[in-house]
């Protein structure tokens, strides 16, 4: 019975999902909206991004002001997992290629 040996094969390059590498960047958005209160808008950022207490606050005002933030940015994927948890806090989010 004849032994079996298998050596590694080395790649020029890493392997990756060819997608990963091409694929434009995403973001989510969050709308200015009449119900949430600013400081539970905050609340969320902190919450679900991890964000500070500063950052978190000025996504809020630029929510507040300017009517919309982009609050995170990746791939669209990471995007869709993003606004449907904004969508569980109850607020409104939406995503777009970036630009």
């Amino acid at each position: 019975m004849g032994v079996v040996v298998t050596t590694p094969v080395e790649l020029d390059e890493p392997r990756q999902d060819l997608d990963q590498r091409t694929a434009p960047p995403w973001v989510t958005l969050v709308w200015n909206d009449p119900v949430n209160l600013m400081s539970y808008v905050s609340y969320v950022f902190r919450s679900y991004f991890g964000y500070s207490k500063d950052k978190a606050d000025k996504l809020m005002l630029d929510v507040h002001h300017l009517g919309k933030a982009a609050v995170s940015h990746g791939s669209r994927e990471e995007m869709e997992r993003d606004v449907e948890a904004l969508h569980g806090y109850g607020l409104w989010a939406t995503m777009q290629l970036d630009q």
